[in-house]
Parts: structure tokens; C-alpha cells; sequence
């Protein structure tokens, strides 16, 4: 099959989720850079205005709505809201989420089923929601922003990696499936690692998890990447409309270990961070 043309960006109309702050900001206002209106979201309207005002001085047009992205309903109403102040959608970028420390042990189901509705379910009900738009495009992409435990699974975050991994199954299948209709609708999943952003300090801690285990100092310091860098690489992929981008040095070592030797990545990878080899039982 023939790769797909290059997306344009230059007067096309993005919908983009979690665009508050971090990534999805720093996302905002690259794709405003580069001469994409926006339709931005976020739960918390006071950075969201904020993220809006930047891309505003871009000179392109931006509108602001504020729902938390485990609405259904919401998100349901969504499409219309952009069609009547944008009259269409060329991009959506899946990028709201959150995060919940605890083993699997230790995390109640309803604590699992909050991190789903927002990290898996508010991603499909949008792809859900939006799609129809997208496909009357002449070209047009999704992006899904997974993460390094769509890759791996470590101690600890057994709900966000399942969540993730689930962001990477869903897209890999809906590519595959649109690529064989013939719809020019493509699909890039990002997989970021240390990126700069709160994501440490708005951990949701789950009440199972003794409080003299959580560390945010020491999760915060494995944030090094800044989010324009991880941004910029974000939207040089939808353009190229590649399938997949790993962004940043932990996220190419957990991908690189995780092919070469699975059964003992665990072992690898605790050593690369500086923790030692496992003891395993005699």
C-alpha cells in the first residue's frame, strides 16, 4: 500500500483533549504555530483559558470548552459544538488522562474503573463521536497519546498500564481497519517518557497504598524532557502521519529491551534506572 501524503496543517481545524497544560498545551500552541485552529478541552477552565489566549496571539481561531472527559454525554454533544464554530474537523488529538499509583493489590475497582473512563473510554467515545467528521476529510488523522506503560508494565501501575496498552490495542485496530476500507483517516499513538509535566504531583494515590510509599520528589525527577519537545515530535509525526513515536530516552530503552529480551525485561530495565537485578527465589 502506498504511503499517505502529508497532512497540512496551514487552515486545518484540530480537536484537542487535556489542553490545560503539559503536553496538551505545548501541543496548542505548536499546531497554532502552525496555522491550525483549535477546539480545546479541559476540566479546569482556568488553563485552558490560558492555553487558549497563547494560541490565540498565533492569529488562529480557538474556542474553549470545559467538561471532564469521562462525560459521555459531553462528548456526545461535542461534534456539533465544533461543527457550528469550526465547520469541521481535520485532527483529534486523544491526549487527556490520568494517572493512579498502587499494585494491583492494592487499587480498588472503582478507583480502576475512574482511571478507564477517562484514559481508555473518553479516548473512544471521542474517536466515536468525531470519527464521521474526520472521514468526510480529504485526509485527516488521529492521535493517541499512550505512553512508555503502553510499551511496559511495572510495579505499581497495573490500572494505567492497562489503560494504555488498551490506547495501543484500540488504535492499532482501528488503523488496520480504516487503511482497508480506503478511508484516508490515519491513526498515530504516542508513546512519552520523562516528559516535564504535573502528571507526578496529580497522581491519584490509591487509598490502599500506604501513604509513606508515595515518593513524588523522586517521580517528578525522572521528568526531564520538556513538553515543546515532546510536542514537537508529536506533531512532526501527524504530519509524516506516522503510525507510532516514542519520545524520549526511557521510551526508546523500554521499547528496545521489551524486543529484545521480554522475559527479563524487568531485570533490565530496574538496572538502566539504577535499582540492581531482582533477587529471584532459590
Amino acid at each position: 500500500m502506498s504511503p499517505q501524503p502529508k497532512l497540512s496543517l496551514q487552515g486545518a481545524v484540530a480537536v484537542v483533549t487535556g489542553a490545560g497544560g503539559g503536553i496538551g498545551s505545548a501541543l496548542a500552541l505548536n499546531l497554532a504555530r502552525r496555522g491550525c485552529h483549535l477546539a480545546l478541552t479541559d476540566c479546569k477552565p482556568d488553563l485552558l483559558s490560558q492555553s487558549a489566549a497563547a494560541a490565540r496571539a498565533c492569529g488562529v481561531t480557538v474556542s474553549e470548552h470545559v467538561f471532564d472527559i469521562a462525560d459521555a454525554a459531553a462528548i456526545a454533544a461535542f461534534p456539533e459544538a465544533v461543527k457550528a464554530q469550526h465547520g469541521r474537523t481535520t485532527v483529534l488529538v486523544n491526549n487527556a488522562g490520568v494517572a493512579l499509583a498502587g499494585s494491583f493489590e492494592q487499587v480498588t475497582l472503582d478507583e480502576f474503573e475512574w482511571l478507564f473512563n477517562i484514559n481508555f473510554w473518553g479516548a473512544v467515545r471521542m474517536m466515536k463521536a468525531f470519527l464521521p467528521m474526520l472521514i468526510a476529510e480529504p485526509e485527516a488523522q488521529i492521535v493517541n497519546i499512550s505512553s512508555i506503560f503502553g510499551l511496559v508494565g511495572t510495579p505499581g501501575q497495573a490500572a494505567y498500564a492497562a489503560s494504555k496498552f488498551a490506547m495501543r490495542g484500540v488504535s492499532e485496530s482501528i488503523r488496520f481497519e480504516l487503511r482497508s476500507e480506503g478511508k484516508h483517516v490515519g491513526i498515530t499513538v504516542v508513546h512519552p517518557a520523562g516528559v516535564r509535566t504535573a502528571i507526578a504531583r496529580n497522581t491519584r494515590i490509591s487509598e490502599g497504598m500506604p501513604k509513606e510509599h508515595v515518593n513524588v520528589e523522586a517521580a517528578e525527577r525522572l521528568l526531564t524532557d520538556p513538553p515543546e519537545q515532546t510536542a514537537e515530535l508529536i506533531v512532526n509525526a501527524l504530519i509524516h502521519r506516522k503510525s507510532r513515536v516514542l519520545c524520549g530516552k526511557l521510551a526508546i530503552l523500554a521499547d528496545l529491551v521489551q524486543r529484545i529480551t521480554p522475559s527479563h525485561f524487568d531485570d533490565v530495565f530496574r538496572m538502566a534506572l539504577g535499582g540492581g537485578r531482582r533477587k529471584r527465589p532459590e
